[in-house]
């Protein structure tokens, strides 16, 4: 019954995105059911197939082995707090100075110039399936390692000549996917498969909003691609060394801060939430704020297959995600209890991505640090960026979900 479900929420997400369309006569369906192919071929091998079972668990334990060694730099340096209480670990030691280490490595790529040809190739060969340019591929792949406001770094060169419609995609692509730096901490809060899953999915999913929400041809001679040489290759390799463990150091603050303010926030809403329906109920109705707006996401945590009786659960998580962050969405993941495997791992694909309303700032505020004007163009459709990148997360969690 949940695969008829999420064939009909594809289809209204789909729906609603053309409904959205700036261009709708010209929307190419052919890529866009070749995207969807691809997309349930990649989720039944990665969640069904013997293949995609040892290739997620070669990648888990790889992880694992990563995240081993950083703790062993948190340790030395704060080896004291670590074990205060070893049934609790505290979430910044154990799940976010990880990330120091995994920005660590990922400038030893960048610098030895494996991570660029890495992402060229896999940009290259992205771009023959998805009906878009070089720019459009190379941008997704680059995005889904360096980042989400770091890859535009790169196209710094190329920003001031892209015209409205590919900045919507290249943006779009760049919200949809999540950091390599962080997913080493997505897998200590969610099944590693998922992850992997989502960040997939996601991937191609990018191109099939933004082929219906933003549809247009790129010339090929206009499809030219300069990336920007990374600062890196200026520096000696200790500079180098020492700007990435920053990097990733400043990275992990700064989603320790955005958790606190985050999740102190919904605490104090539920708080003045309840207190309002007990007052008025007289205590027979006990809503808080993550329940309400459970309500409002219910329908749409159907559409991708969670069984009804949990949706308005699985609505508040979603709802949650979008409102504040991913981390903030799997912390209130691991804390729900009694909810069905399927339903855990559908939400888990769901909340694997930047889709929330905080990247809108980040990713215009990186932009126009390069280009200006650029920056202001991307704030004035940030919502319709954030509508977009949404609606892949459903429709990669719906996908999923056939298979989970």
């Amino acid at each position: 019954m949940h695969i008829i479900i999420g064939l009909i929420g594809i289809a209204v997400f789909i729906g609603l995105a053309f409904l959205f369309s700036s261009d709708r006569k010209n929307v190419r369906w052919q890529y866009v059911g070749l995207l969807l192919v691809i997309q349930l071929i990649m989720a039944f091998i990665l969640l069904k197939t013997q293949f995609g079972i040892t290739v997620i668990g070669g990648i888990s334990v790889g992880f694992n082995y990563l995240l081993a060694q950083a703790a062993e730099g948190v340790n030395f340096v704060f080896g004291g707090f670590q074990y205060i209480d070893p049934e609790n670990p505290p979430f910044f030691f154990n799940v976010l100075l990880p990330i120091v280490f995994i920005s660590a490595l990922i400038g030893i790529l960048q610098y030895t110039r494996i991570l660029p040809v890495i992402i060229n190739v896999l940009g290259l060969v992205i771009s023959k399936i998805n009906g878009m340019g070089r720019l459009e591929s190379y941008n997704a792949v680059a995005a889904a390692i360096l980042g989400q406001s770091e890859v535009f770094i790169s196209l710094k060169k190329e920003l001031a000549h892209i015209p409205r419609q590919r900045l919507y995609t290249l943006t779009a692509s760049a919200m949809s996917t999540v950091s390599a730096s962080i997913i080493g901490a997505y897998f200590a809060l969610i099944e590693p498969r998922f992850v992997v899953t989502a960040v997939v999915l996601n991937l191609f999913g990018g191109f099939i909003i933004a082929s219906i929400i933003n549809p247009y041809k790129v010339d090929a001679k206009e499809d030219k691609l300069i990336v920007e040489k990374s600062e890196t290759s200026k520096q000696s390799f200790f500079e180098m060394l020492g700007e990435y463990i920053l990097d990733g150091f400043k990275v992990a603050v700064i989603v320790g801060a955005m958790l606190i303010g985050y999740i102190a926030i919904i605490a104090l809403l539920n708080g003045v939430v309840s207190a309002i329906f007990t007052g008025i109920s007289g205590g027979s109705i006990t809503w808080d704020f993550q329940t309400l707006i459970g309500f409002i996401f219910a329908p749409f945590a159907f559409l991708v297959g969670v069984p009804w009786n949990e949706a308005v659960q699985a609505g508040s998580i979603m709802a949650t995600k979008l409102l504040s962050n991913e981390f903030v969405a799997m912390q209130s993941l691991s804390e729900v209890k009694n909810m069905s495997e399927h339903a855990k791992g559908v939400i888990s694909v769901f909340v694997v991505s930047f889709a929330n309303f905080s990247s809108i700032g980040i990713i215009s505020g990186a932009i126009k640090s390069l280009n200006n004007e650029k920056g202001d163009m991307v704030a004035r459709f940030g919502l319709k960026l954030l509508f977009g990148a949404t609606l892949v997360s459903f429709i990669s969690a719906a996908i999923a979900g056939f298979f989970i």
